[in-house]
């Protein structure tokens, strides 16, 4: 079910809104930025992220031309990415799961999709997952 969900940084500095159905899926990746920063997405559309305060404070690190992953250069934290992969339907917005305000158990139920990034192999799960 699609619903609005409130998210920031550590800060504060950093604030946003997405509409987002959780129940649809949420990924990690062992890639070495994400297994770096435990990162724990979903996928959404950039009309359904709206950046509410904090764009002076976003940072960017790119480690290709399709992924540009924000930090606030404030507290660090790592709130949402964005870029475009034709894969992934082009343009797109990667939010924090762990940076919504939600309650936990509302983050536990989602459904998580493990990827296979750091052997380039997307669409397959990797044999070790337990530390993501």
């Amino acid at each position: 079910m699609l619903k609005t969900y409130s998210g920031s940084c550590h800060c504060g500095a950093v604030t946003f809104e997405a509409d987002i159905d959780l129940g649809a899926g949420t990924s990690k990746c062992n890639c070495s930025i994400c297994t770096k920063r435990r990162a724990w997405k979903t996928l959404v559309k950039p009309d359904a992220f709206r950046l509410l305060s904090g764009a002076d404070a976003l940072r960017d690190y790119s480690s290709s031309p399709a992924a540009h992953h924000r930090f606030c250069s404030i507290c660090g934290c790592a709130p949402f990415g964005d870029g475009h992969l034709d894969v992934l339907g082009g343009d797109y917005v990667g939010v924090a799961i762990t940076c919504l305000d939600i309650p936990a158990e509302e983050m536990a139920a989602a459904p998580v999709r493990i990827c296979n990034g750091r052997d380039n192999l997307w669409w397959e799960e990797p044999t070790v997952t337990a530390h993501l």
